[in-house]
């Protein structure tokens, strides 16, 4: 979706629709997301809240009553089980969804597009790029608290917002369909990416193949658990998981494996020089330690073991992702030059590599923390 440009007026009348308090002073761009505009609405009124006002894009999320339902469901849900907590701030650890007149969670204007409105978490930091082990560990925290506080609450409730999502087979199916198609004529330019893919078919179907069997329990998960997708506190601790778009019934290494994706890889999502990529263990650890922090009183035996392979799991279908969209002419992704989609493939790829060489080194770290947190539970 193209960001457009937006009169003053028209942002005005847009947030007239919903019940807010005070009045706009002003509205700017907000954040470096690629998926939906975003702008902070600034109060003019003292002692009132600034809000964040958002332009849903419908293209990739095509019911957005659902999405809304789930916002709905997840954020009430987190309220209430941190209302019961002491010393914890639900008004701060948790977005609010602003209503509109009509007490709808969202507003669809004259042109279509969809917009809603949250409560503006002022003093609230996020980084793309994780830079120390503490940071790691407050990103896990927030990540698996989110997962925690959640695993009461029933997973068929939440709707598919992108159905198949995660689901390592029917990203295998788009593939090999690119493939028969192969609209450009590239197949035979990447011949040792798919082998890539078509070695690991087998191993890479684990964790759906383990929910399917029901050995992995059905977990309502956040789905894209980037590391700015985490809102940190003044002091860069954990405060308020953000962007609840994806939030849908999926399993524990899904969140585990891409929050891992995003922070251990030492080069860019489309780093050109393949030597540039390897696997940051420090930070692996750090992500780890805060993740079974809150979450090992929930996980069951099954799923911590499954953590390792969601780690690989994820860049694999990250890689295969890209890799179908350049077979397939680069119909999906944005693309900033001709091959910038082989090269994305290859970068997951090549983490896939990296993170298989550190396999027995994070499966021995993944079991040593978690019963280390075991013990500590056990000691409260």
């Amino acid at each position: 979706m193209t960001p457009v440009n937006y009169s003053a007026a028209h942002i005005q009348s847009i947030v007239s629709q919903f019940i807010i308090e005070g009045n706009v002073a002003s509205v700017k761009a907000h954040g470096t997301g690629h998926i939906h505009d975003t702008f902070h609405v600034v109060n003019s009124t003292p002692q009132q809240p600034d809000y964040l006002l958002q332009r849903i894009n419908h293209h990739v999320f095509k019911n957005i009553a659902g999405l809304t339902e789930n916002i709905q469901l997840v954020t009430t849900h987190l309220r209430k089980k941190l209302e019961k907590i002491p010393g914890a701030a639900p008004s701060q650890e948790v977005l609010t969804l602003i209503p509109t007149k009509t007490g709808q969670g969202y507003y669809q204007d004259e042109s279509g597009h969809y917009w809603r409105i949250f409560l503006f978490l002022p003093g609230t930091r996020s980084y793309d790029v994780v830079e120390n082990a503490q940071q790691a560990y407050e990103g896990g925290r927030g990540f698996g608290k989110f997962l925690a506080l959640l695993s009461d609450l029933d997973a068929t409730l939440v709707h598919e917002t992108i159905p198949h999502f995660h689901d390592v087979e029917s990203r295998l199916s788009l593939f090999n369909k690119a493939i028969s198609r192969n609209p450009k004529d590239r197949v035979k330019e990447v011949a040792a990416e798919i082998s890539f893919v078509q070695e690991r078919i087998q191993k890479m179907c684990t964790i759906l193949h383990m929910g399917q069997r029901g050995v992995l329990p059905l977990r309502i998960t956040h789905n894209d658990t980037k590391f700015n997708n985490v809102l940190l506190n003044a002091n860069d601790q954990a405060q308020c998981v953000i962007d609840l778009d994806t939030v849908m019934p999926g399993y524990a290494a899904y969140d585990f494996g891409d929050a891992i994706r995003t922070i251990v890889n030492t080069a860019p999502e489309d780093e050109e020089d393949l030597s540039k990529i390897a696997v940051n263990m420090s930070l692996f650890e750090g992500f780890t330690r805060g993740f079974l922090s809150e979450t090992r009183p929930i996980l069951t035996a099954n799923e911590v073991d499954s953590l390792a392979m969601g780690a690989l799991l994820l860049p694999f279908i990250m890689g295969l992702r890209f890799l179908t969209d350049y077979i397939d002419g680069d119909t999906y992704y944005k693309i900033h030059y001709p091959e910038h989609n082989i090269i994305r493939a290859r970068a997951q790829f090549s983490l896939v590599a990296k993170l298989e060489e550190q396999y027995p080194l994070m499966q021995q770290l993944i079991q040593t923390i978690a019963s280390t947190e075991t013990q500590l539970t056990a000691g409260k």
